[in-house]
């Protein structure tokens, strides 16, 4: 099985960058807002705390057959950071499922930077021997339903710890 490795992907106006222990502090201010947590649970990590998990994420699954694909959104026009796409690819049934999410901070949301953002990471998924795109949606997050169904996810009548599981087959493409 070939791991995958994030690449930098760029849309209209965002650069989707491959996850560094040195984004940490930045980003630890964009996703500073409590509110942000609502449909996810816990509160905001410090900036040490969140350099210990891109530590860990960015050195990679301990499972040779999973790859874990983290990546911060840059606007652009700004050079700042705005949030966080993320995949994790690996076996299940007759080829690779990626399980997706994206978070975008406070101060840049209701600007279609979730949807610009995962929408370029499903289209990437789609150029790599990826044949599932998941995402796990808390029922109430109207939001984050509209930014799956613009990423061409649509809900299935399955759950996954009170969410709600969105798919979309990347077959015959």
């Amino acid at each position: 099985m070939s791991v995958l490795v994030a690449q930098v992907i760029g849309t209209g106006r965002l650069d989707l960058v491959p996850l560094r222990v040195g984004h940490a502090d930045e980003m630890a201010a964009v996703l500073a807002d409590p509110g942000l947590h609502t449909y996810i649970g816990g509160a905001p990590d410090t900036p040490r705390t969140l350099r210990s998990r891109y530590r860990r994420l960015t050195a990679g699954s301990p499972d040779p057959d999973v790859s874990w694909l983290n990546w911060v959104i840059r606007l652009r026009d700004t050079s700042c950071l705005t949030g966080t796409v993320q995949a994790t690819v690996g076996p299940a049934g007759h080829g690779l499922v990626a399980e997706v999410a994206w978070v975008v901070g406070t101060p840049w949301q209701g600007r279609g930077i979730a949807t610009e953002a995962a929408r370029g990471l499903v289209d990437w998924l789609g150029r790599q021997p990826v044949h599932t795109v998941i995402a796990h949606i808390h029922p109430g997050h109207r939001a984050s339903a509209a930014v799956a169904t613009a990423a061409g996810l649509a809900p299935t009548d399955e759950w996954h710890d009170g969410e709600i599981r969105w798919r979309r087959n990347l077959q015959g493409r």
